[in-house]
């Protein structure tokens, strides 16, 4: 879809800080998180639904690759997740990890460009994840002028 936000990061005219990418999937930390880590898994198709989705059970997957990943690096078992999809019309998992001692609050953050890069580099599941990173966050209430950097 032309308006939806998560398909124009899909398809690289949003930047993004991502965590993992593969032929369908995309995750990428979130700009406006509830916990350091908050982690947005989508479908690089549209779909409006998790239900939607034909491989259900594949993106699914792709969630707990990433929830068992950030087990790890925060060294703790408490990982979340949300399906909701009221804010974004498109497919998207979220998976919130919380660091030992930390409650999950319902207050979102804003995710500088030097976190964005630097939680980026640490949870990226791809070994791509060394190189530099530049973007300039976008999400569903910012200006949405033209970006042609794409999500690396």
């Amino acid at each position: 879809m032309k308006k939806c936000i998560f398909c124009q990061i899909a398809k690289g005219r949003r930047p993004c800080f991502k965590i993992y990418e593969d032929k369908n999937y995309l995750a990428f930390l979130d700009i406006n998180y509830f916990t350091p880590g908050h982690t947005q898994v989508i479908t690089k198709k549209h779909y409006r639904w998790v239900w939607d989705v034909p491989q259900t059970g594949e993106f699914f997957k792709v969630a707990a690759k990433i929830a068992r990943h950030y087990q790890k690096f925060f060294k703790n078992s408490w990982v979340a997740s949300i399906v909701w999809g009221k804010m974004v019309e498109h497919a998207h998992i979220q998976i919130l990890p919380a660091p030992k001692g930390t409650d999950l609050v319902w207050k979102r953050n804003k995710l500088t460009k030097a976190k964005g890069r630097m939680l980026a580099k640490k949870l990226s599941l791809e070994q791509s994840s060394s190189e530099a990173k530049e973007p300039s966050p976008i999400s569903a209430g910012q200006n949405r002028s033209k970006h042609k950097q794409p999500c690396r």
